[in-house]
């Protein structure tokens, strides 16, 4: 219970009858039931400063360390860099952004050159039109990338899980068999079903698709809302998460999965 409001995005169907919609806080939310209550004939009246404005030039941002054996294959690892303006966006989804660029560090500072190219994205627009994931797989259309895996975090940055696979049933087989080197450090869900909607356009390429699994209980407790602020970000949760990331994409890479 807290006064922040949790937004998102609302749209209209021509099927429905049009009505004002706003998001308020749950303490907001419990005071007008309760007045609702004891008048059903309450009128209220509100004030928003909502608005849209006009539509600027925005940009993916991408970094990669090129594969010793096979270069033009790749991996993408990536968040996204928008995010609702009631908070800073730090669990969404500044750690997902800056998970994927851990990926690179560690690869680097541990000296592993991956036979395959690893590449962060750091995806725009996620949050309302999902236009940076679009243009990411149409640029790889025409420049015709071939890509191998791609995993998305956009989650939360708090104690690694697991991780979702979507993949043909012969290749998600031996993806899923890797919960064997995870489960020593309690990270046991690996489950059939992951992507993200950044990644998802890489589907008609046939790519495998992942999704990092963090524990969740917190997450929508400032999924949105004035709350989402790099306090709430948890430093050893976070170095964790990064560090199951890196180990899953080395993984893949290493075994040729």
């Amino acid at each position: 219970q807290h006064d922040f409001p949790h937004t998102g995005v609302m749209r209209y169907v021509d099927s429905i009858p049009k009505i004002p919609a706003v998001a308020i806080s749950t303490n907001g939310a419990d005071l007008l039931s309760a007045w609702l209550k004891d008048d059903s004939d309450l009128k209220f009246y509100f004030r928003t400063t909502c608005e849209t404005k006009p539509e600027v030039t925005s940009h993916n941002v991408i970094g990669e360390i090129k594969g010793s054996v096979y270069p033009e294959q790749i991996i993408t690892v990536g968040g996204h860099l928008d995010a609702w303006e009631t908070g800073e966006g730090a669990h969404d989804d500044g750690a997902g952004c800056m998970q994927s660029i851990e990926v690179l560090r560690i690869f680097q500072e541990l000296g592993i050159k991956p036979k395959r190219t690893i590449r962060a994205v750091m995806f725009m627009d996620e949050e309302v039109a999902q236009r940076g994931g679009k243009e990411y797989a149409k640029q790889g259309g025409f420049k015709n990338e071939k890509h191998y895996f791609a995993l998305e975090a956009d989650r939360g940055a708090f104690m690694p899980k697991g991780f979702g696979v979507s993949a043909p049933d012969e290749r998600l087989e031996k993806i899923l068999a890797l919960k064997k080197y995870f489960e020593p450090y309690g990270i046991t869900d690996f489950v059939k079903g992951g992507g993200g909607v950044d990644i998802a356009p890489l589907a008609q390429f046939g790519t495998p698709l992942s999704s990092f699994i963090p524990e969740m209980q917190r997450y929508f407790d400032v999924h949105h809302s004035g709350y989402d602020t790099f306090e709430q970000v948890h430093f050893r949760e976070f170095q964790m998460g990064s560090a199951a990331i890196a180990s899953f994409i080395y993984l893949i890479d290493r075994f040729d999965l």
